[in-house]
């Protein structure tokens, strides 16, 4: 949804544009605070096309797929907060630290980003301070409101990425909760023994490449897993929703059972 830019002291983002936050069950009370940093494909009207055919906005480059659709489902399975961000990971990745060489990618699996190539720091500046900021802003606030006892990052990724082929149909990562990754995994195979389960796979969390992850479960102390599901799993709405129903029944089991404490 657009949000109106009036009052606005900004450059980047205008009347029309999307509101870089969308919060969905935002009054909920819930211990479980979900999130989905590439949720979208949006670019602000400022920066054109990046230099990028339509077609590329299609690509697991600019957004991950079917995530979006999944977060929202278990948001709504287990009446959870969910944060996501609507614009797309080539105009800055909300899941890097801002000084990484990737957090606003010129080349992203092979595939050029004109509108990213040298840009200058002023610009970089704006796409954090209008974008980037307040979703995490937005995401520490639901956190800090009521008692959370658990944060999950939802994601999706490529079968194949720079020429390697992934076999893991779901990962779990976390590196200073093992536990709830394995608890998650374990749920998730009563549910579905033939699924091949990555642990720390096909992602870690390490500070170079991750910002969510350590900013909001760590430093909050929150019991936290990032969830990966293989996007050729996510092509269809169908696909979505097993997947969403899965993920949800896994949380909500470990809530049940005391794990998510």
């Amino acid at each position: 949804m657009a949000s109106p830019a009036a009052g606005r002291s900004k450059s980047l983002l205008l009347e029309g544009d999307h509101w870089p936050v969308e919060v969905v069950n935002g009054d909920s009370d819930g211990p479980v605070v979900l999130v989905c940093e590439h949720a979208g494909r949006a670019i602000p009207a400022a920066l054109g096309d990046l230099g990028l055919p339509p077609s590329a906005m299609d690509l697991h480059i600019a957004y991950d797929i079917g995530a979006a659709s999944v977060a929202r489902t278990v948001a709504g399975i287990l009446d959870a907060p969910l944060v996501l961000q609507p614009y797309s990971r080539l105009v800055i990745d909300c899941n890097r630290p801002v000084d990484a060489e990737d957090a606003i990618a010129a080349v992203s699996d092979n595939v050029e980003v004109p509108g990213n190539r040298n840009l200058p720091a002023a610009a970089r500046q704006c796409r954090i301070d209008e974008i980037f900021e307040p979703f995490h802003k937005a995401v520490s606030t639901l956190i800090e409101g009521h008692e959370r006892r658990a944060f999950f990052a939802i994601h999706s990724f490529t079968r194949t990425l720079a020429g390697q082929e992934r076999k893991w149909d779901v990962g779990f990562a976390s590196r200073t909760d093992p536990k709830t990754p394995e608890a998650l995994a374990e749920q998730l195979v009563r549910l579905r023994p033939e699924l091949n389960i990555g642990m720390n796979e096909p992602y870690a969390i390490d500070d170079q490449s991750d910002w969510t992850i350590p900013t909001h479960g760590e430093r909050f102390g929150l019991q936290h897993s990032l969830v990966e599901i293989r996007n050729d799993h996510l092509r269809d709405e169908q696909g979505c929703v097993r997947w969403a129903e899965l993920l949800g029944k896994a949380i909500g089991a470990l809530i049940e059972a005391g794990a998510v404490r």
